[in-house]
């Protein structure tokens, strides 16, 4: 009932994209990708990206919104759906790294329930400075930091989510404390930044860029081992002295028991769909490194991740319902 009603409320919305089938497409199998946030949001713009890339080899390709619960309703669709390669979910990393280890229960096991896909897209963050703090580096930021630790504040899109998790990361290897000061989403964390209610903030470079080059705002560094194209100037946090490198990333899903045959189908057509230019093109200019990879080598990526982070999840105490 719950992916019908998904669907449903998709289509009365009008978030579902369809394409009608070209002749000849009867031996191509339909595919439907769950997104488990609202269209418009990053994760519904690389859904479609992905989608639109794929209909060489499906026929129709359709994009199911199931937003809601940090992407945990959609993920409990595709759980539930048939293993026949006909539906996967198209998620950030976050709901298979982050959330085992943050929510007391889950209504699914990360690895148990789900057969991956493919990695998509990396992407890192960026340690953003407001008008409250206006350093210009990170050892700058530290040494503020020390000398006022009330003013040692940065926003996060919400308790438990990556940006959130990051800064504890970073706190961890810097052993200095900041205060986390969570938001509901993105745009209320950064109007408290640009209206210096925070000192700083983590964010999805792509999402910073424009007010960093701006000059409203000032990207200290990147979360991830290599500097960012959109900011090629800022540089990596292990570049300014701290020991931590970490990004996120998108994948494809799809439910567990995927016949082998099928899940090769699937893997050889998101790596070919991954490789085009054009899509590759499309992906930086969003800040995502395009990647494509096969079913072991993104499971290998998200064991490490939750072992990654678990210990500086475990350490904050915090657990959600």
């Amino acid at each position: 009932m719950r992916r019908r009603h998904c669907l449903l409320a998709a289509l009365a919305f009008g978030l579902v994209a369809l394409t009608a089938a070209p002749a000849g497409a009867q031996d191509k199998p339909p595919l439907k990708i769950l997104v488990g946030f609202p269209a418009g949001g990053s994760a519904d713009v690389i859904a479609r990206m992905v989608g639109d890339a794929l209909r060489h080899d499906f026929v129709p390709v359709t994009v199911e919104n199931c937003p809601g619960a940090g992407g945990r309703i959609a993920l409990a669709a595709a759980k539930n759906a048939r293993p026949d390669g006909q539906t996967v979910v198209v998620l950030p990393s976050g709901p298979m790294v982050l959330f085992p280890h943050v929510y007391r229960k889950l209504e699914y096991d990360p690895v148990r329930d789900f057969t991956p896909v493919s990695l998509i897209a990396r992407f890192q963050f960026g340690v953003v400075s407001g008008p409250a703090s206006n350093a210009k580096n990170v050892q700058e930021m530290l040494a503020k930091a020390k000398a006022d630790p009330k003013g040692a504040t940065y926003g996060s899109p919400g308790l438990g989510t990556l940006p959130h998790f990051m800064g504890v990361l970073m706190e961890q290897s810097v052993g200095v404390p900041f205060t986390h000061v969570p938001f509901q989403g993105g745009a209320p964390a950064n109007t408290a930044l640009l209206g210096g209610h925070i000192g700083y903030k983590f964010d999805v470079v792509s999402e910073t860029a424009e007010l960093h080059r701006g000059g409203k705002v000032r990207i200290l560094a990147v979360t991830g081992y290599l500097r960012d194209p959109q900011g090629p100037e800022v540089p990596t946090l292990k570049e300014s002295g701290v020991d931590m490198d970490a990004t996120a990333w998108f994948a494809m899903y799809a439910p567990a028991g995927l016949p082998p045959e099928t899940l090769a189908r699937l893997e050889r057509a998101m790596v070919a769909a991954l490789r085009k230019p054009q899509l590759q093109a499309a992906m930086l200019k969003l800040g995502y490194e395009t990647v494509g990879s096969t079913s072991a080598e993104l499971a290998a990526t998200q064991r490490a991740d939750l072992a990654r982070w678990e210990k500086p999840i475990k350490a904050t105490g915090i657990t959600l319902e």
